[in-house]
C-alpha cells in the first residue's frame, strides 16, 4: 500500500457544504459541493465517479481542472497551497444501481411508488458528490437538499434538520466522519419513535406498504440495544438520534451509516404475530451488529479498507454480546455456534483464502474485501478468542480507552491491541497476529504415542493446499488444567495418558465451549473415549464433535463413512444446537448420491428413521408454551422428514395447506415455508404457482417472500422452472437484491440446474450490468460452486470463468470456487461406494 495512492496524502478536507438538487421525474442530481481543508501541494485530486463537472473553483476563482475517469478522479491545479476552499457544481445521474443515491420501489394497494436513499460504502459517495471518499479523510458536513416534494413525504438524515427554506432541507452540522458514512432518504415514510434512558430519541421508518405494528419490534430492539452499548463501552451515544431505516431496494443486508441505519425491509421490520423465532433472532443481531458500528466503525473507523475487519469482526462479535444481553432465553450464542462458526470453518479451509487482514487498493477489490465468513465470521471468532483470553472488565477497560484515544479519528488493528493489552497486561498483538496476517487454520492432532499424549497443528484444508509451515498461537482452552493457555509450537507432550486420564476423571478435550478457531483431530483411543461419554456432555460438545468429523471428512483425514454410524446417536436430542450439527452432517451426504437413484432411497430411509420419533414428539404445529429448542428444531426435523418421502409428513403438510388455502400468509412462520414447498413438489399445478408468485408480488412481508420463493424454485415441473427463469429480469416482480436467492433455489434443484446454469451463462452481461460493481456480484461464482459436484460441471464452470479471472474483484472468488468444486468432486469418486454402503448397513 503506497501514500501515493490516497488522495487524503494532498488534501486534507475539514468541513463540507453539501447542496444537492434531487429530481425523480428527470432522474438528475444537480449539485453543489464546497469543500474547506488543507492543501499540501499545487496539484490535488478528489474523488468522483459519474459526474458532469461543470465548474471548479478554489478560494472563489476558477481553477483548472480534467476529469481522469479510470481513476475515478477530478486532477486539480491551484495557484498554490495550504489552507483552501474548493467549490465543484455538477450533475449526476441518478441510477437504479443501488449504490450511491438511488430509488427503491414498492407498491400500495396497487399503486407504485418510490423512495430515494443512498448507499455510500464502500466507494460510492463520489458517485453522489466530489471529495475525499477515503475512511482517514474525516472531516464535518452540512447538508442541504432539495427535491421535487410532494405533500406527506419525510426527509431524515444523519443528523437532524434545522430547517426550510425554499424548499431546500438543512441538516444540522455532522460530528467529524467518514463521507461512506453519509446517507440521507425521502418519501412517504410512516415512523415510530422512542427515547432512551439517556434520551437519545430511536425511530424505526418503512414505507407505508407495512402495517404498522411491523415496526415495534425493530424500535423494542433498537433502544435497548443502544442502551447496552452505551454502559458496556462506557461511552455515550455521541449523536441526537438513531434512525433505523428499511428501503425496499437495498443491496447489503444492513449499512452502519451513523445515526441513519439503512437495512432490507426483510431484516428490519417484522409481523409480530407471524413470524419464526428465528427470524426474530436474525433481525435483533443484524439490528445490534449496525448499532455496535455506531462506535466500532463511525466514532472510531479503521484508517484504511485494509483494515475492514476492525469495524465488521468486532460488530459481528457485539451483535452477540448484546442479544444475549437482552434476550438471554434465546441463548443467541448457540446461532454463533451454528452460523458463523461452520461458515468461517468451510471457507477459511480452501487454499488461497483471503486472510482477515488484507492489502488492497484497487475500488473493485475493496468491495472483494466483504467475504463474510471471513472478515465477519472467522474476525468475530478471532475476537470471541480474545474475549475468553481478556473476560469481559478487560475488555470493556481497554475498549474504552481505545474510543477515548481515537474518538472522532482512525485507527489501526495495531492500536485496538494496544489499548486491549493495556487493559490486561497481555502482549493480545502477538497472540492475535497469527490469526489477522495468516490465512486458513490449523487442526490440532491429539495422539497416544508409546503412552504419551501428544499433541501437534498443522493447517487444515479441505482440498488440495500447500503446507507452507504455518503456525498459530491456539488458546487450547483445554479441560486440563496442566495444558498450556496458548499452544504456540508444532508440537507438545502433555505427558503419559494413563495419568492425564486418570487426573481427569473425564475423556481428554481441547477447544472446551468451541470458541477457538480450529479444529481437533483425535487419534481412535481419545475418540472412543469422548464416544463412550458423549451422552454426559453439553450440547456444544456434541456439536463441536460433529462439526469436527463432518470437516475431517470433507478434509479426507478420516472416511466419511465412518461418521454415518454416530448419526442416530444424536437424533433424539432436545437441543436445537445438536439437532442442527446433525442434520448438517446428515445433509452433507446427500452429495454422494444421484437424484431417485437406489443410493438415494437408502439415503432417505436413514433420514426418516432419524427424524420419525421427533416428528411423533413434536408435531407440526406449534404448541403453547414449548422450548425455544423445540421451536428451533421442528423445521429441522420436519424437513427431514419431507426429504426422507414420508407419507404421513407428506399428508400432514398437504392438509395443513388446505386447511388454510384462503390466506397462506397467515400459516404459522417457523413451518410456511416446508407447507408451500411440500404443496409444490407434489400437489403443484400451473394454477397454484401464479397465486403464489402474484402473493409473492403483493406481500411486504420479507419472511413469507422468502416463504414463496424457496417454495416455487423447488418445482419439478419443467414448463414452471421455464416461467421462474422468465422472471429472472423482471424487476417488477423480482428485485434484483432478491436475484440471486431465486438464482440458487432453481440451481439447487435437481430438475432446474440446467436451466439456471444456461441463464447465467447466457445472460451474465445482463447481471454484471445490473448488480456488477457491487459487493453482491462475485456471490453468484460462489453459490453455483457450492451446487456444482460433477466432473462435467466443474469442466463448464472452468470453461465459462478462467476468461473471466482477471476481472478486479473476481479473481479471488473464481480461483478459490474451481478448488472448491475440484475438491468435492474428487471426495465424491473417493467415498462415494463406501458412505452408501454405511449408510444401507444402517437403514437394514
Amino acid at each position: 500500500m503506497t501514500a501515493t495512492n490516497h488522495f487524503y496524502e494532498t488534501f486534507q478536507p475539514s468541513h463540507y457544504n453539501l447542496y444537492l438538487d434531487i429530481n425523480r421525474e428527470t432522474k438528475l442530481i444537480s449539485g453543489k459541493t464546497t469543500i474547506t481543508g488543507n492543501a499540501s501541494q499545487t496539484a490535488i485530486s478528489l474523488h468522483q465517479k459519474f459526474l458532469n463537472v461543470s465548474a471548479v473553483e478554489a478560494d472563489g476563482e476558477a481553477v483548472d481542472f480534467n476529469l481522469d475517469q479510470p481513476a475515478e478522479a477530478i486532477r486539480i491545479n491551484l495557484k498554490q497551497a495550504g489552507e483552501t476552499t474548493l467549490t465543484v457544481t455538477y450533475t449526476a445521474p441518478l441510477t437504479d444501481s443501488m449504490m450511491g443515491i438511488y430509488p427503491s420501489y414498492y407498491e400500495v394497494n396497487g399503486e407504485k411508488k418510490q423512495i430515494i436513499g443512498t448507499q455510500f460504502e464502500t466507494t460510492f459517495a463520489r458517485q453522489a458528490f466530489p471529495g475525499i471518499d477515503e475512511p482517514e479523510a474525516k472531516a464535518t458536513f452540512d447538508l442541504a437538499i432539495k427535491f421535487d416534494e410532494h405533500p406527506g413525504e419525510t426527509i431524515i438524515s444523519n443528523m437532524p434538520e434545522v430547517r426550510t427554506e425554499n424548499g431546500v432541507h438543512y441538516f444540522d452540522t455532522t460530528m467529524k466522519m467518514s463521507t461512506y458514512l453519509i446517507a440521507f432518504a425521502f418519501g412517504e415514510l410512516q415512523t415510530k419513535q422512542t427515547k432512551t434512558k439517556s434520551g437519545v430519541t430511536v425511530g424505526v421508518f418503512g414505507t407505508k406498504a407495512h402495517k404498522a405494528n411491523e415496526l415495534d419490534f425493530a424500535l423494542d430492539i433498537a433502544k435497548r440495544s443502544i442502551e447496552f452499548y452505551e454502559d458496556f463501552y462506557q461511552t455515550p451515544y455521541p449523536l441526537p438520534h438513531s434512525w433505523q431505516l428499511a428501503l425496499p431496494d437495498f443491496s447489503a443486508g444492513a449499512m452502519e451509516n451513523w445515526g441513519l441505519v439503512t437495512y432490507r425491509e426483510a431484516y428490519l421490520l417484522l409481523d409480530p404475530d407471524n413470524t419464526s423465532l428465528e427470524m426474530k433472532q436474525q433481525v435483533a443481531t443484524v439490528i445490534a451488529h449496525e448499532l455496535a458500528h455506531q462506535w466500532f466503525g463511525d466514532l472510531v473507523t479503521m484508517k484504511w479498507w485494509d483494515d475492514l475487519w476492525l469495524n465488521e469482526s468486532f460488530a459481528n462479535m457485539m451483535e452477540y454480546v448484546a442479544v444475549d444481553a437482552l434476550e438471554p432465553d434465546w441463548h443467541i450464542w448457540e446461532l454463533f455456534q451454528t452460523s458463523e462458526a461452520p461458515m468461517a470453518l468451510n471457507r477459511d479451509a480452501t487454499d488461497g483464502v483471503q486472510s482477515v487482514h488484507v492489502q488492497v487498493e484497487n475500488p473493485a477489490e475493496i468491495d472483494a474485501l466483504f467475504d463474510s465468513a471471513i472478515v465477519y465470521a472467522k474476525g468475530a471468532r478471532m475476537l470471541v478468542m480474545v474475549r475468553s483470553l481478556l473476560g469481559d472488565d478487560a475488555l470493556r477497560k481497554g475498549l474504552k480507552k481505545y474510543f477515548e484515544a481515537h474518538q472522532y479519528g482512525n485507527a489501526t488493528g495495531a492500536d485496538l491491541w494496544s489499548a486491549l493489552g493495556e487493559a490486561s497486561d497481555l502482549d493480545i498483538g502477538a497472540i492475535m497476529n497469527s490469526w489477522l496476517e495468516q490465512p486458513g487454520y490449523p487442526v490440532v492432532d491429539a495422539q497416544v504415542v508409546d503412552g504419551q499424549l501428544t499433541l501437534k497443528q498443522h493447517q487444515f484444508f479441505i482440498g488440495d493446499g500447500k503446507d507452507t509451515g504455518r503456525q498459530w498461537q491456539i488458546p487450547l482452552n483445554s479441560n486440563d488444567s496442566q495444558a498450556p493457555a496458548i499452544f504456540k509450537d508444532a508440537k507438545l507432550s502433555l505427558g503419559n495418558y494413563d495419568d492425564v486420564r486418570q487426573r481427569l476423571g473425564e475423556p481428554f478435550r481441547v477447544n472446551v465451549g468451541n470458541n477457538s478457531h480450529f479444529i481437533v483431530h483425535y487419534d481412535e483411543t481419545l475418540l472412543n473415549d469422548i464416544l463412550a461419554h458423549v451422552d454426559e456432555f453439553d450440547a456444544i460438545t456434541q456439536l463441536q464433535l460433529m462439526q469436527d468429523l463432518r470437516l475431517l471428512a470433507e478434509g479426507r483425514q478420516i472416511s466419511y463413512a465412518s461418521v454415518v454410524p454416530l448419526l442416530k446417536r444424536f437424533a433424539d436430542s432436545h437441543e436445537a444446537v445438536v439437532i442442527t450439527a446433525l442434520y448438517t452432517l446428515a445433509n452433507n451426504l446427500k452429495k454422494f448420491v444421484l437424484p431417485d437413484s437406489t443410493e438415494e432411497k437408502q439415503l432417505q430411509q436413514l433420514f426418516d428413521q432419524l427424524s420419525a420419533a421427533q416428528v411423533k414428539r413434536l408435531g407440526w404445529l406449534p404448541v403453547a408454551g414449548e422450548s425455544i429448542d423445540d421451536q428451533l428444531s421442528r423445521p429441522m426435523i420436519l424437513s427431514a422428514a419431507l426429504y426422507a418421502q414420508n407419507a404421513d409428513a407428506i399428508a400432514a403438510a398437504h392438509q395443513i395447506f388446505q386447511d388454510n388455502q384462503a390466506q397462506l400468509a397467515t400459516l404459522p412462520a417457523d413451518i410456511r415455508g416446508l407447507i408451500l414447498t411440500n404443496e409444490v413438489k407434489h400437489y403443484g399445478s400451473e394454477k397454484l404457482f401464479d397465486q403464489l408468485l402474484a402473493d409473492y408480488q403483493q406481500t411486504a412481508d420479507g419472511s413469507y417472500k422468502a416463504n414463496i420463493r424457496a417454495a416455487l424454485t423447488s418445482t419439478p415441473d419443467a414448463g414452471l422452472i421455464k416461467k421462474t427463469i422468465d422472471q429472472f429480469e423482471n424487476a417488477d416482480v423480482i428485485k434484483p437484491q432478491d436475484l440471486r436467492g431465486w438464482f440458487r433455489g432453481v440451481l439447487a434443484n435437481p430438475h432446474g440446474e440446467q436451466a439456471a446454469w444456461d441463464w447465467l451463462r447466457t445472460d451474465w452481461q445482463w447481471l454484471e450490468d445490473t448488480v456488477g460493481g457491487d459487493m453482491e456480484f462475485s456471490t453468484y461464482i460462489t453459490v453455483t460452486a457450492g451446487v456444482f459436484k460433477t466432473a462435467d460441471r466443474l469442466a463448464e464452470f472452468k470453461a465459462f470463468f478462467e476468461p473471466k479471472l482477471n476481472t478486479p474483484g473476481l479473481t479471488r472468488e473464481i480461483t478459490m470456487d474451481i478448488k472448491v468444486i475440484e475438491s468435492r468432486v474428487a471426495l465424491i469418486e473417493a467415498e462415494k461406494n463406501a458412505v452408501n454402503q454405511a449408510v444401507a448397513s444402517e437403514v437394514k
